[in-house]
């Protein structure tokens, strides 16, 4: 008896161990139970998920999905997801994993699926249609692939749908109107894609949507008045599209607004200053590079969580509002419009902005604002990064606190009415790295001080009335690429400093001043530079002889001077030059015979020299509109359209003898 007692509780024991083992597997999913040997076997549904997966991995070119083999559960396949209930595929998820090759069909026999993305990948070709058949499916993200072709029109099937993301493929054609009847949706993105004709209306009953964006396709017609229905849209934008039209009124009280974007279309219509904008959460508003004339509304003063506002490239006249309420405003972009009356008062709105501390980008160029340049400018916020003022009529001077603007780094001034000096404290400006002032009336001297920018890229001070030497300090500024000092009433020599910038690539032009000396040795430094313009000034001398050094020169600029003596043979270096510009000087002897021999030569000026001895009659010299020699009485030969006198005997045995002499 007592026997069978211990019997009965080492076997209820036991009994109690499998029960536990039995709950604590029970904890894990069945993958677990199948490493275990104690999951049942594979039933019908999973052979067709695992079957699709294989599919799949199929038509993927390389062997990224190696991982996917018989040594583990295709649950456990890089990127599976299974339910934990039937062991059914419920997301497959391979974004940025370097796949390409094209989409399997069999990617629709995944029934059980609620999510697909295969973001940042090369897939390429149609879009299967099989997608929708995916009843299940929530999100769908294919964003930044080569998948071309159509977007499939039975995607309305798969009803639960909330998010659909296409953006940056090739896909063509039209949008489908189904995509209308997934009430689900909250988000379509379809943008930058080659997409074409209209908007489909049937898109303004999608009262879920939160965001929308169709922009940078090839889209035309019209924004569908139906899109006033949305009125859970936060995102909107079919900016880069060809859309013509006018946009519905009320659209701009979608309240829930918070991106507004209708940029680089051809929208027409007119604003009115009364007109209601009701976005009090919008943060970016932009209807930039449109058609778009009348006036700037007031009420958009009120959208005080505005951060970008676009207005620019329209037709928009009219005084600007006050913009004291957008204290988050940090890109304000009014230009090329018709703003400002060209008159004292247009400017009053930038006095408004004084008190906002995140304004970065303000930029007001190429309209008709008039009146003195505001002194308030030097009160702004040190966080002004470009000020953008050019092509206006504004007059005055440039304030003097204007080195307050410790951080800015585009200053454009350009092509207005300044007067007055360059104030001293532009050298506390050491961010800046465009400084233009050109088309202006400044005069007084080039501060010295602006060798303190040793940051800029860009110097243009051309067309004023600047005197004085060209300061040496700009030696300093060791990251220029071009300087136009142009037409101005400068004197004194070239600092050498100046030539040394070996930086320079694009531009130096000193030209239609009052300089005088050699053309400093120095020049042989500018091994980047493209275009050196010297004309019209007083130098003299004769030309360098390491002027040859500037080997990525294409044009060549030295008319207009008192330079003597030949053209120095190390020219023949100048490989690449497509103008040269001697004319109006005191240079004497031959034409160089290797000017033949410049493929990309179309413009020689040689004109009143004192040029001797045949000319050439081969390269740019075949071409009597690209040459000019006349006031060289002693030039003789080249083709009859140069209108020269034949060349004797003695001429020609002489320049032979010349030329051998050099040869030898």
């Amino acid at each position: 008896m007592e026997q069978s007692r211990k019997h009965l509780e080492v076997s209820s024991s036991f009994f109690l161990v499998y029960v536990e083992v039995i709950i604590l597997l029970s904890c894990f999913n069945l993958q677990g139970l199948n490493l275990l040997g104690l999951a049942s076997p594979v039933a019908g549904g999973n052979e067709t998920d695992q079957q699709a997966l294989l599919q799949f991995k199929a038509k993927i070119i390389g062997d990224q999905l190696r991982s996917w083999n018989s040594s583990i559960h295709f649950c456990q396949w890089l990127g599976v997801t299974c339910g934990r209930k039937h062991q059914r595929v419920t997301r497959l998820e391979l974004q940025f994993q370097k796949l390409s090759g094209s989409l399997s069909p069999y990617i629709g026999n995944l029934s059980f699926l609620r999510e697909l993305n295969l973001s940042g990948n090369s897939f390429r070709n149609d879009i299967p249609q099989e997608i929708g058949g995916l009843r299940r499916l929530e999100t769908l993200s294919l964003i930044n692939n080569s998948l071309s072709g159509e977007i499939p029109s039975n995607l309305s099937a798969c009803s639960k749908l909330t998010l659909v993301d296409m953006t940056g493929n090739q896909l063509t054609g039209e949008i489908p109107s189904t995509l209308g009847s997934l009430s689900n949706l909250k988000v379509l993105n379809l943008q930058n894609n080659s997409l074409r004709g209209s908007i489909p209306p049937s898109l303004g009953n999608l009262s879920s949507l939160e965001v929308l964006s169709l922009a940078i396709n090839r889209l035309t017609g019209i924004i569908p008045e139906a899109f006033r229905q949305l009125t859970n849209l936060s995102d909107f934008s079919v900016a880069q599209n060809a859309i013509s039209g006018i946009v519905p009124v009320a659209m701009f009280n979608l309240s829930n607004i918070r991106l507004f974007d209708i940029g680089q279309n051809k929208i027409q219509g007119t604003l009115h200053s009364d007109i209601s904008i009701t976005m009090p959460y919008v943060e970016f508003f932009s209807i930039t590079g449109n058609q778009i004339s009348g006036q700037i509304p007031l009420s958009i003063s009120n959208a005080s969580n505005l951060n970008v506002l676009h207005l620019a490239d329209n037709k928009l006249s009219g005084n600007v509002p006050s913009l004291e309420k957008l204290n988050k405003l940090y890109k304000c972009a009014l230009a090329i419009n018709h703003l400002g009356h060209g008159e004292e008062g247009d400017l009053n709105f930038l006095c408004t902005l004084v008190n906002n501390t995140k304004l970065e980008f303000l930029y007001l160029i190429q309209n008709n604002f008039g009146g003195v340049f505001p002194e308030c400018i030097s009160n702004y916020s040190s966080t002004l990064l470009h000020l953008v003022i050019g092509e206006n009529k504004i007059s005055g001077r440039i304030p003097d606190g204007i080195g307050n603007l410790i951080n800015l780094e585009f200053l454009a001034i350009a092509q207005n009415q300044l007067s007055g000096h360059i104030p001293f404290d532009i050298g506390r400006l050491q961010k800046l790295k465009i400084f233009s002032a050109d088309n202006n009336f400044l005069s007084g001297i080039i501060p010295y001080s602006i060798g303190n920018l040793t940051m800029l890229t860009k110097l243009g001070l051309g067309v004023n009335n600047l005197q004085g030497n060209i300061p040496s300090s700009l030696g300093k500024c060791v990251n220029l690429l071009e300087i136009n000092i142009s037409y101005n009433n400068l004197n004194g020599s070239i600092p050498p400093e100046v030539l040394e910038l070996s930086s320079l690539s694009i531009e130096l032009d000193l030209s239609s001043n009052y300089l005088t000396g050699q053309l400093p040795v120095e020049v042989e430094k500018l091994k980047n530079l493209g275009y050196l313009d010297v004309s019209q000034n007083k130098l003299s001398g004769l030309l360098p002889n390491n002027l040859g050094s500037c080997v990525s020169m294409e044009k060549l600029l030295l008319d207009g001077n008192l330079f003597e003596g030949s053209i120095p043979s190390s020219l023949s270096s100048l490989r690449g030059l497509e103008a040269l510009d001697v004319s109006n000087n005191n240079l004497s002897g031959g034409v160089p015979e290797f000017l033949v021999n410049f493929g990309a030569l179309k413009y020689i000026n040689l004109s009143f020299n004192n040029f001797e001895g045949v000319i050439p009659s081969g390269g740019v010299f075949k071409n009597a509109t690209a040459v000019f020699v006349e006031g060289n009485n002693k030039l003789c030969g080249g083709i009859p359209e140069l209108h020269l006198s034949r060349c004797n005997s003695k001429t020609s045995s002489k320049t032979s003898l010349r030329f051998k002499i050099v040869i030898v």
